[in-house]
């Protein structure tokens, strides 16, 4: 069911309308990520004293966490035009040429999941990057010949949730790499106070406390969390949202305190339950929970993973004791001889 997939990092339909309502203009309404953004100023207000476009940018991180929102920051920040597409958009070199013809001077070209770029267009980038120009070759066979157009200076800012898949040639084109650090407890409380204030919603800090605990830590879940709050504090009546309010809605939501989903839980319980907590194969764990290995991969097992509930061992995924103690479920009795 899809209030199952709340919170999933997942771009959904609605994020899009609520990410343009939500989204920070400038540096200083972006919270958290303090060394990127003190980075990136020094880095812009050079660029602008010596009136260049800023240097390539590579932003890599996990979904929802604001890669997007910080290359729009950064071309409004530089007062220039930014051109929006992705890897997957951009299927032939063709493609890529009149997307960069049409740049002006500083403009930013902003590719999301650049990473799954063809590697045919990937190479036609390198001159572009590099040296500002575009070789397109003209006619077929013996009368085949290359024309080289010169480009306006720009910038590509690339983003991606897999920067081990970005090839070492387009990496290394980069000047600017960075990773978006992990937000705290106090970040999306932040965050959300911020949202809550756009959107008109009156929220006490004991709510965007508990909201905050189980988002994941994750803006986009932390915004999307907020909106189903609202609408079950409205349809009750309720002028203000505090701890109560907050926590109903969760246990509605079926989200606990840590910030597990329904199908969260699944997985977890199904490889205890049918497997005796492991070690098994993702291929079986996806089959037996009937959801897509991808899905499980991408989304669901990184959390689990960096909440210690699952380890991964040679021989497949194992529940840790973590995992036991916050499902109230007693440890097997050959545990230790799982994790070898």
């Amino acid at each position: 069911m899809e209030e199952e997939k709340i919170i999933t990092t997942k771009e959904k339909p609605e994020d899009k309308t609520l990410d343009l309502t939500l989204r920070p203009r400038a540096l200083k309404e972006f919270v958290g990520q303090e060394k990127i953004k003190k980075n990136l100023q020094i880095f812009m207000k050079a660029a602008q004293q010596r009136k260049e476009a800023i240097e390539h940018t590579l932003v890599y991180g996990p979904p929802g966490i604001g890669k997007t929102t910080l290359a729009h920051i950064i071309a409004n920040e530089m007062g220039v035009n930014i051109r929006v597409t992705s890897g997957p958009a951009i299927e032939r070199a063709g493609d890529l040429g009149a997307i960069l013809t049409n740049l002006g001077d500083g403009d930013i070209l902003f590719i999301d999941e650049i990473h799954r770029l063809p590697r045919i267009v990937e190479e036609t980038l390198y001159p572009a990057m590099e040296e500002f120009s575009l070789d397109i070759v003209v006619g077929k066979g013996p009368a085949a010949r290359t024309l080289r157009l010169d480009l306006p200076q720009f910038t590509i800012i690339g983003t991606t949730t897999r920067a081990s898949l970005l090839s070492a040639p387009l990496r290394d084109r980069f000047g600017i790499t960075y990773r978006l650090d992990e937000y705290t407890d106090k970040h999306m409380e932040e965050i959300l106070k911020r949202s809550a204030k756009i959107l008109g919603i009156d929220v006490l800090p004991g709510a965007l406390e508990e909201i905050a605990q189980r988002s994941r830590r994750i803006p986009r879940i932390a915004n999307r969390i907020l909106k189903r709050v609202r609408d079950f504090a409205q349809v009750e009546s309720k002028d203000k949202i505090d701890k109560e309010i907050a926590k109903d809605a969760l246990g509605r939501l079926e989200i606990d305190p840590l910030g597990l989903d329904v199908v969260d839980r699944r997985i977890l319980e199904t490889v205890i339950e049918k497997f005796n907590g492991g070690p098994v194969g993702i291929n079986t764990i996806a089959a037996a929970t009937s959801e897509e290995k991808e899905t499980i991969e991408e989304i669901y097992e990184p959390f689990l993973l960096q909440m210690g509930f699952i380890a991964r061992t040679a021989r497949g995924r194992v529940i840790t004791e973590q995992a036991y103690k916050h499902l109230g479920i007693d440890l097997p009795s050959d545990y230790q001889n799982k994790l070898i």
